[in-house]
């Protein structure tokens, strides 16, 4: 495999790159910032120095201007990728977010629009040389409308059914979408937020993301438990979901 990785500079991007270099895939590192990305693949490098060569381009998702030049980048770095995979965007507790229409507009806009046409530009390049993955990270708290979650959860609502879309329309053509819906996981972005009894780890998620995008499956939650809690959540009647916190 050869693999972009956007967000692979930390969290379960990073874990994600660091397991496709173990094996010996090729990998493109994208993100924000020179330093990071260039500190990033340095050191996925120095673990495997005979098994990969790692490269990165800044990919900004609030810039879209940013978007075609990365994968150009990637494309001559890796002599042609067949695999995207895309975990970065933007959390925000729905406090912040009814605080800061500012921070709202910037959240749904990253989380939503920019991820599709970003996804657009990579779904059109891998369509062309005969298809490919593409894997990109949702939430579980797109499954349903929640007191807790209600606008960053929107908005990977809406992700959610573009992937689920694309994986109709261009199965058949080879293109593997994946849509990740993780739970609550263990990273810098959840930092300072309790946790479940059952919270993952992002070496967890990045297995269960291999291994799924190996079976080119469509959808996966992860860790698993997820799966359990949000069917139980999804046939919630609504007049229970008004009542609990969840």
């Amino acid at each position: 495999m050869k693999a972009i990785v956007l967000g692979g500079t930390s969290g379960m991007g990073r874990a994600i790159a660091q397991r496709l270099a173990e094996r010996g895939d090729g990998v493109f590192l994208l993100g924000i910032g020179d330093t990071e990305l260039e500190r990033s693949a340095a050191d996925l490098k120095s673990r495997h120095p005979s098994r990969v060569d790692v490269g990165y381009a800044v990919c900004d998702l609030e810039k879209p201007e940013t978007f075609a030049g990365a994968l150009d980048a990637a494309d001559t770095a890796l002599s042609g990728f067949d695999a995207v995979i895309v975990t970065a965007g933007l959390f925000g507790t729905q406090e912040a977010l009814e605080a800061d229409i500012e921070f709202t507009r910037r959240l749904v806009t990253v989380n939503y629009a920019n991820t599709v046409v970003f996804c657009e530009h990579a779904r059109k390049r891998l369509l062309e040389r005969g298809g490919g993955h593409l894997t990109v990270f949702s939430s579980v708290a797109g499954d349903r409308g929640r007191k807790p979650v209600a606008i960053y959860g929107s908005a990977k609502a809406g992700l959610s059914v573009y992937l689920e879309a694309l994986d109709h329309k261009f199965h058949a053509a080879g293109l593997s979408v994946l849509c990740v819906k993780p739970g609550f996981v263990r990273t810098a972005m959840t930092a300072g937020l309790k946790p479940p009894p059952f919270a993952g780890e992002p070496d967890q998620v990045a297995g269960d993301v291999l291994r799924a995008m190996d079976a080119r499956k469509p959808m996966i939650y992860t860790p698993g438990i997820w799966a359990l809690v949000m069917l139980v959540i999804r046939w919630l009647p609504r007049f229970v979901m008004r009542k609990i916190g969840f």
